[in-house]
């Protein structure tokens, strides 16, 4: 590992792109501190500590959300446009088509609706946080110059945080959008780990170790979840084409452990943080009725109660094999393969072939969906028995610390490799 890092910095293009990178953090990290005018910083600070859905938003805003910044929304719009974008591939044939068949262009026209796809989605969610806020009390009385101009502020502080993601991509050193993301959440760990050795019990030495083991074993875990694969066999019967004789060749399929990501677990949480948010602010009603209601809402669901705890693991394991369907088709990939000229050994091409894919899929997605399940729920249960509340990290945040610095290292490993061919 030492001896990689000291060619890193030996290779000077790839050191100028590292401090490129860094530097760009730093920017986002600076604008990340500069507020909004107006607001109470302490209220705003209790409000996101106890409100789990609007903590997930912080999360992909890079911590900008949790002081109203001027990037309070980070690059959460560009990856609802994103994911709205990848959804509507799936509806619009059109749509499909110029992303799959028109190669460079078609990715390029479609990166540019998503850039603008991005504008409105911002403005709409700076216009709902900022009404939301003022509700709380948190904000004061906005006139209507003042919500523009923070619309205004909010949307360029996005585009901006976009266009830096870019540049980190163009550097082909990691993916842009989620380095940002990144930052954002180890930018909370210092203040995270001042505030367990200020409260610092000796008397409770052994939970302590007994959460670091565990933590350790959770970003094994991730890393061995992330990385597994199942690779089927796939072979290419010979075709002869005048004198020349092409495939026979054999190569291998693999099917990842982890297909959905995080996805499954913000699917999860949004379903299960929306009652017990919409039933707090029901609680403040008029109608009594309507009060108690809303008070039974808000008890069910309760982070702390087993009750939400289950049903949020069920709901995780669900949505990995709903999103696992959506982006692999076994019946797509057995008909390419047959067009191809491949096979796999054993198994007729064609639906032979899509049945066992899609019975190989779900047997490898049941071992992903439960640790996905198990590791969107290990924060609540550490926090249940030991009492800690300075977790800045949660199972969502893991698998994105996790996924990136394995995206970053395997990219900086190949650009490694192309530097040292004369070694070959």
């Amino acid at each position: 590992m030492f001896e990689k890092v000291s060619q890193i910095f030996k290779v000077k293009e790839l050191r100028n792109k590292l401090l490129f990178i860094i530097a760009i953090l730093i920017v986002f990290r600076l604008i990340a501190t500069i507020p909004v005018p107006g607001v109470n910083q302490e209220q705003l600070k209790n409000f996101f500590g106890n409100n789990q859905f609007f903590g997930l938003l912080n999360l992909f805003s890079g911590g900008g959300l949790s002081s109203i910044s001027i990037v309070m929304l980070g690059v959460g719009p560009y990856i609802t446009a994103s994911i709205i974008m990848q959804l509507l591939t799936m509806i619009v044939p059109r749509m499909e088509q110029i992303y799959k068949e028109e190669g460079e262009a078609g990715r390029q026209k479609f990166n540019q609706w998503t850039r603008w796809a991005t504008v409105p989605l911002a403005a709409l969610q700076t216009f709902g946080m900022i009404s939301l806020l003022r509700s709380q009390n948190i904000l004061g009385q906005v006139t209507s110059f003042e919500m523009f101009s923070i619309i205004v502020v909010a949307v360029a502080g996005t585009v901006f945080l976009m266009w830096l993601g870019e540049l980190i991509t163009e550097k082909k050193i990691g993916n842009g959008v989620s380095l940002i993301i990144f930052a954002g959440i180890v930018a909370k760990l210092p203040s995270s780990l001042s505030q367990i050795s200020a409260t610092f019990d000796s008397s409770q030495l052994f939970t302590y170790i007994l959460l670091g083991v565990v933590i350790v074993a959770a970003i094994a875990g991730v890393v061995i979840v992330t990385e597994g694969q199942r690779n089927i066999p796939v072979s290419y019967a010979k075709r002869i084409r005048g004198n020349k004789m092409y495939g026979g060749s054999s190569t291998h399929l693999p099917l990842r452990v982890n297909q959905a990501g995080v996805i499954p677990i913000i699917f999860a949480m949004s379903i299960m943080l929306f009652p017990g948010m919409i039933g707090s602010f029901l609680t403040h009603a008029s109608n009594p009725i309507v009060v108690s209601i809303a008070t039974k809402v808000v008890a069910i669901f309760d982070p702390n109660s087993w009750f939400y705890k289950g049903v949020y693991f069920l709901l995780v394991v669900a949505f990995t094999y709903f999103y696992t369907a959506v982006v692999f088709d076994p019946h797509k990939i057995a008909e390419s393969l047959q067009k191809q000229g491949g096979y796999i050994p054993g198994i007729r091409p064609g639906k032979t072939t899509a049945e066992y894919l899609y019975r190989i899929i779900n047997r490898v997605t049941l071992s992903g969906a439960l640790f996905l399940g198990t590791i969107a729920v290990l924060p609540f249960v550490i926090q249940s028995f030991t009492n800690m509340k300075t977790i800045s990290i949660g199972g969502t945040g893991l698998l994105i610390v996790v996924a990136v610095v394995i995206e970053t290292v395997k990219q900086i490993e190949s650009q490694l490799v192309m530097r040292d061919y004369e070694g070959f």
